[in-house]
């Protein structure tokens, strides 16, 4: 299910709290939900969100092992985070820096690929309604795209390919090419449908933040 309102407690606390859910990020079997836990409380407290950038930075700098699985989950979720939340603009500096140290001493290894990622999305992340769902989270961790089906009125249904940061606009347009529906003076959108209402989809709605949703 996707994660609900939660309570907390102070600032501070709820820092010690993500600091020791990055400890055990490093030798989670499973870290997807945990991944999505920590996203869940930079969204509902945006304060913490430059404090995991930064504890993230530090994790990814001279680890134990390089590249290693526990390595690898620290990159993981610093690209989960790359793709939800812009650090403030002293945070984005340090990352970015740290970004071209990694590429510089690492080339061609997973770290750098991660580095290079994770670069690219800052430059779209403009900040999200929700956060990644356990889908999305696994395609990030491949950096991989997801695959959205959207089902046409009188046509086959059409599997696109979506990124982290693709607007309902953006899939609209795609489908009406393949249609072959640019001609047509009509006016397309994307419904979000469930069992409770159907609604239209905001043109710069990222379709992530449907697909958590659904979640």
């Amino acid at each position: 299910t996707a994660p609900g309102p939660r309570s907390y407690t102070t600032l501070r606390d709820e820092a010690v709290k993500l600091f020791n859910s990055l400890q055990q990020l490093e030798s989670e079997r499973d870290p997807v939900p945990l991944m999505q836990g920590i996203l869940q409380t930079c969204l509902d407290l945006p304060p913490l969100v430059d404090e995991i950038y930064c504890q993230l930075v530090k994790q990814t700098t001279e680890p134990p092992a390089p590249g290693g699985q526990g390595d690898l989950h620290y990159w993981q979720l610093l690209t989960c985070m790359s793709c939800t939340f812009l650090p403030s603009p002293p945070v984005l500096r340090f990352l970015c820096f740290h970004l071209d140290r990694t590429e510089s001493r690492f080339p061609a290894s997973e770290m750098a690929k991660y580095a290079c990622f994770i670069r690219e999305a800052l430059g779209k992340t403009k900040g999200r309604e929700c956060v990644p769902s356990l889908e999305e989270i696994l395609m990030l961790m491949q950096r991989q795209e997801m695959i959205c089906t959207v089902h046409c009125p009188g046509a086959p249904a059409c599997s696109v390919a979506i990124s982290s940061h693709t607007t309902a606009e953006e899939v609209a347009q795609e489908l009406v090419s393949r249609l072959g529906l640019s001609q047509s003076p009509n006016l397309f959108a994307l419904y979000e449908q469930s069992r409770r209402r159907e609604q239209p989809v905001g043109s710069a709605t990222l379709l992530a933040d449907v697909l958590t949703r659904f979640e």
